[in-house]
């Protein structure tokens, strides 16, 4: 059996679910799943995790994301992107400055409340946002936390005279739970005026960026070479001190054993025959489990 992360490139058009689906076709496993829903028209990294991997799927939500994309001043949608009604125009008579721009856009960095746009996942009473929109169903959009790391501005805006519309690139680095199209709104709004987002890939997750993503058809005509587009379960942990285990050690955490260590890391991954086995937390003077991979090969 397959263990590892595949870091998908996501082509726009398709859902995160049938990357997913295929992937588990041309794999034939079942046991898969991805970590970070990508919406139909964002492109990017979308890893997915097989086999013992699927583990971690928790785990992967935890560390940053980072995505590159576009918006437009002077036009509004219901869902805050292209896809959506447009709610709202406004000629852009006088053009924002950078210096505009980017003072609006650290407003909206650190830790913030957002509003999740209706066309969205997000459950209100057991019902997703986006069905309430669909069947026109007033409802209110519960505020979350959520916590953008960084949000630029990544070339000078450009106005379109005839349209009277100014466009700008942005790179934003944040934490799970964030909608990168409510940033753009809400960018419009500090500034105001109605704002759109028009693009967005995503160019890393989990810990990993385009870089080492493949695109399924690259997969599948590679299937008997897995090496060349699977990363191991042991790069994930890459950040982890880890821990040579000896045979009565392995003995030990293979029965799920707590184990005495002779260091003082709060968290260790345990390697035997050359693979992490199992990730043990320290609890007083001694490890014990918090993740067991014994399959990992």
């Amino acid at each position: 059996m397959l263990n590892g992360i595949v870091v998908v490139n996501k082509p726009r058009g398709v859902t995160s679910s049938d990357c997913v689906y295929k992937l588990r076709k041309i794999l034939q496993i079942r046991k898969i799943g991805h970590a970070g829903t990508l919406d139909p028209e964002v492109n990017g990294v979308l890893p997915i995790a097989i086999g013992q991997a699927t583990k971690l799927i928790e785990l992967m939500h935890e560390k940053p994301k980072s995505y590159i994309g576009s918006g437009m001043f002077g036009r509004s949608t219901d869902s805050y992107d292209l896809d959506g009604k447009t709610i709202a125009e406004e000629k852009i008579i006088t053009p924002f400055t950078k210096s505009e721009i980017i003072a609006g856009m650290k407003q909206l960095t650190g830790k913030l409340e957002q509003v999740p746009p209706i066309y969205s996942a997000v459950r209100v009473n057991g019902k997703r946002l986006y069905e309430y929109a669909r069947e026109n169903i007033p409802v209110e959009r519960p505020k979350r936390k959520v916590n953008v790391y960084s949000y630029e501005l990544t070339k000078d805006p450009e106005y379109d005279p005839l349209e009277k519309t100014e466009s700008f690139d942005f790179a934003i680095r944040c934490f799970k739970g964030t909608y990168v199209r409510s940033l753009v709104n809400d960018l419009g709004e500090k500034l105001g005026v109605p704002a759109v987002m028009t693009s967005l890939t995503r160019t890393s997750s989990s810990g990993y960026d385009l870089n080492q993503a493949v695109d399924l058809e690259t997969i599948e005509a590679e299937v008997d070479t897995p090496e060349k587009w699977l990363q191991p379960i042991d790069s994930f942990f890459a950040e982890l001190p880890q821990l040579q285990l000896s045979p009565d050690q392995f003995k030990r955490v293979s029965n799920g054993a707590s184990i005495n260590l002779n260091t003082s890391y709060a968290k260790v991954a345990l390697v035997y025959n050359g693979h992490i086995k199992a990730i043990y937390q320290r609890q007083g003077k001694i490890y014990r489990p918090e993740m067991m991979l014994l399959k990992n090969e």
